[in-house]
């Protein structure tokens, strides 16, 4: 047998003889949805007064739920139309929930496929392309008009969606309940983007967000809980030690309350520990499952941008040092010319590539502060937002990209 086949059976033979740490993993990752969710009473009391009316039938204003990532939307949806499922099946109630999360590509990236997605939730098949998309809308209203039904229909960060098809597929899915005869439709968007409905249409507006759920940021108390709850859960007993809970939830209140990332630092910590063989989570696997995790979201990002976004990005990672000296937007539009003549790229305006450090900025892998210099103008203060250690594995990510030795 190959010495590289006999590894590999070491190691999964190794894993397989050894105690398991988690109990049930799943209950630590974004999907799971807990039979009890804590510190979101109010939204999930608020939320089921505005849905209640379904249960005799009536439809339910559409409502709007927003707030940031990890702040509950998601799982208060989930969690009270599931309780409101369950309770139209006793009573025999003709009430349909559907969800669709818009961020997905295969299902969200056109009009075409968001509306055909829906028609397969009502046992409709449509194929992936070949009709028109007026036909589309028309296979999916008889769907939902074939019998009388309420639905809500959950669209989760819908504001991908309108970023990608624009809102005109909302306008006709609020507008839908005209066009139906038997059933009724009312629908539930998610959004992490606090100020999107401003950009929206103002009719597309007005009918979307006839209701809307603010949802504020945990605290590192209400963390805590959260944490503790799905920890006691996840894990097999005695396996965390105190004070990982504590600096988990510590971690993600500094990151706006987020209890999605304090949930995955805890998951990555555990799989960790299990890795190196140990018997506890402890206080030192938070720091590498939080090194771990900042690292895959940034090489995911750099890895998924357009080559001029990418080409800027070396730029600035060419320029800037260790020493944390300041540099600027012309300084790294110099930079960003001359490695654009390397790669074969036609290089942008000088403010379309301040408009790209901006969206870097946004992105977490640079700070990119607006500062004045007098009569020259305005310029962004450039410095690096990453971890140093993940820097150098940036930099190959770029240079195999871009083809640059």
């Amino acid at each position: 047998m190959p010495d590289n086949q006999n590894n590999i059976n070491n190691i999964f033979e190794k894993f397989l003889s050894q105690d398991p740490l988690f109990k049930d993993k799943k209950v630590l990752q974004s999907s799971y949805t807990p039979d009890a969710l804590l510190h979101r009473d109010e939204e999930i009391n608020t939320l089921a007064k505005i849905l209640a009316p379904a249960l005799r039938m009536e439809r339910p204003s559409n409502v709007f739920l927003y707030g940031k990532t990890g702040t509950g939307k998601t799982v208060t949806a989930l969690y009270t139309t599931s309780e409101i499922s369950k309770l139209s099946l006793q009573k025999k109630i003709p009430l349909k929930i559907a969800y669709i999360n818009c961020k997905l590509s295969r299902i969200a990236d056109t009009e075409y496929r968001v509306v055909a997605q829906l028609a397969r939730e009502f046992d409709k098949e449509i194929p992936a392309t070949g009709l028109p998309t007026d036909e589309v809308y028309k296979i999916f209203f008889s769907a939902i008009d074939d019998k009388e039904q309420l639905i809500i229909l959950i669209l989760d960060e819908i504001d991908q969606l309108v970023k990608k098809v624009g809102d005109e597929i909302i306008y006709n899915l609020t507008r839908i309940n005209t066009n139906l005869k038997k059933s009724q439709l009312c629908i539930i968007g998610i959004s992490n983007d606090l100020i999107f409905t401003d950009h929206l249409d103002p009719r597309v507006k007005s009918s979307l967000s006839e209701e809307e759920v603010i949802f504020p940021p945990y605290n590192a108390l209400q963390l805590q809980d959260i944490l503790r709850r799905r920890s006691n859960n996840a894990f097999k007993e005695n396996v965390v030690q105190q004070g990982v809970v504590e600096k988990c939830a510590a971690y993600a209140a500094r990151e706006h309350g987020d209890a999605r990332r304090a949930l995955e630092l805890l998951r990555v910590a555990g799989e960790i520990a299990e890795r190196n063989g140990e018997q506890q989570v402890k206080i030192d696997h938070i720091d590498m499952a939080e090194e771990k995790i900042e690292r895959d979201r940034v090489i995911d990002i750099v890895k998924t941008q357009p080559r001029q976004q990418q080409t800027t990005l070396y730029a600035i990672f060419s320029l800037y040092t260790d020493q944390k000296t300041s540099i600027y937007t012309g300084d790294v539009y110099d930079v960003y010319k001359s490695f654009c003549a390397k790669v074969g790229l036609f290089p942008l305006t000088q403010r379309r590539v301040s408009d790209i450090i901006a969206e870097l900025d946004m992105l977490g892998i640079i700070n990119a502060k607006v500062v004045s210099k007098g009569r020259f103008g305005r310029t962004r203060e450039i410095s690096v937002a990453i971890p140093q250690t993940v820097k150098p594995k940036i930099m190959t990510i770029l240079q195999q990209s871009l083809g640059i030795e």
